[in-house]
């Protein structure tokens, strides 16, 4: 019974996630909308923002819990499911959820609009898999990954403001500002949050508790279960990106989350737990350099040959299984 209610409970934090994450996107997408900025720039910053909330509060939350175990064992796990839903999340993110929307809608880029931000992406992974070779995420790493942080958003307020500048002589659709649609996207960002935050603790609870009860490691529970479900509103902003045909905003999306993913929240978990995050062997030697791998593979063809193909999306979601396979079967 007790099984029966953790998994419940679970599965119930996953769907307030995607819930909450799905009314969070329209309402921060429509605000986005009313000031003009573009859709790239809207999917690397505000609707990733919003996406990546679900990631960042699981994985802050599970670093502030690890300051009140006891038992050192069980502060390592919580620890593991920190770093794991972090980088679980990204290798989803691109593995999974970036090889759907290249698969179902490879396109053309300019170069110049992601190159910047697809570099950051990769020296942020790099800069991990370094942490991962010294056996943690130091204060020192901490702060260089939050400026780069601060560098990356400070380069996307830049762009927006310019590209409002520019939006300002264009006409304007009237009906998004309609008092009806003031009300209903204010109330879907007030429910969205309280969704993702009461899901993200659901989530965390019952994940390390069901990790601890089936004798499943944290980390395999971090880079799978939870960081899966935790990626599932950029999975939702994907599909409806798809469905609209606006890869720009998916993929602005994926590259904006996974850039606060490695610079914000395993800087702002390390910050929290007070003390530098320790890396285990396994996630350093399997799932940091996973995460580089499949960044790579997402990036570096397309800045060269200036898109996104489906080919690219096959070797994604191969690697990506490839990757799952062995996390969960192989050294389980």
């Amino acid at each position: 019974m007790e099984l029966f209610l953790i998994i419940l409970l679970f599965v119930i934090g996953i769907v307030l996630v995607v819930k909450g994450g799905d009314y969070f996107v329209d309402a921060s997408s429509w605000i986005a909308e009313v000031s003009g900025i573009p859709k790239l720039i809207i999917g690397a910053t505000v609707v990733s923002i919003a996406t990546t909330l679900p990631e960042m509060l699981v994985s802050v939350m599970a670093a502030r819990d690890s300051l009140f175990e006891p038992n050192p064992v069980n502060a390592q796990g919580l620890v593991d499911i920190s770093i794991g839903n972090a980088i679980g999340s990204v290798t989803a993110n691109i593995g999974l959820i970036m090889a759907i929307s290249l698969i179902c809608m490879p396109s053309v880029i300019n170069r110049k609009d992601y190159m910047l931000k697809s570099l950051i992406m990769l020296v942020a992974s790099a800069i991990i898999v370094v942490c991962g070779f010294i056996g943690k995420v130091s204060i020192l790493f901490s702060v260089v990954l939050l400026l780069i942080f601060i560098f990356f958003f400070t380069d996307n307020i830049i762009s927006a403001k310019k590209a409002v500048s520019l939006s300002k002589t264009e006409k304007r659709d009237e009906s998004i500002t309609e008092k009806k649609t003031v009300i209903v996207n204010i109330i879907k960002f007030v429910f969205g949050a309280a969704g993702i935050v009461i899901g993200a603790r659901l989530l965390v609870d019952n994940g390390s508790e069901l990790a601890r009860i089936i004798g499943i490691k944290e980390r395999i529970i971090g880079v799978s279960l939870i960081a899966v479900g935790t990626s599932l509103p950029e999975l939702i902003t994907t599909i409806t990106a798809i469905s609209k045909k606006q890869s720009e905003l998916s993929v602005g999306n994926i590259i904006g989350a996974n850039i606060m993913d490695l610079t914000l929240i395993m800087p702002l978990s390390s910050v929290i737990s007070g003390r530098p995050l320790n890396i285990t062997n396994i996630s350093a030697m399997i799932d940091l350099p996973a995460c580089l791998l499949v960044g790579i593979i997402a990036i570096v063809p397309a800045l060269l040959f200036k898109k996104f193909s489906r080919f690219q999306g096959i070797a994604l979601l191969t690697v990506y299984i490839a990757y799952v396979i062995v996390t969960c079967f192989v050294i389980a």
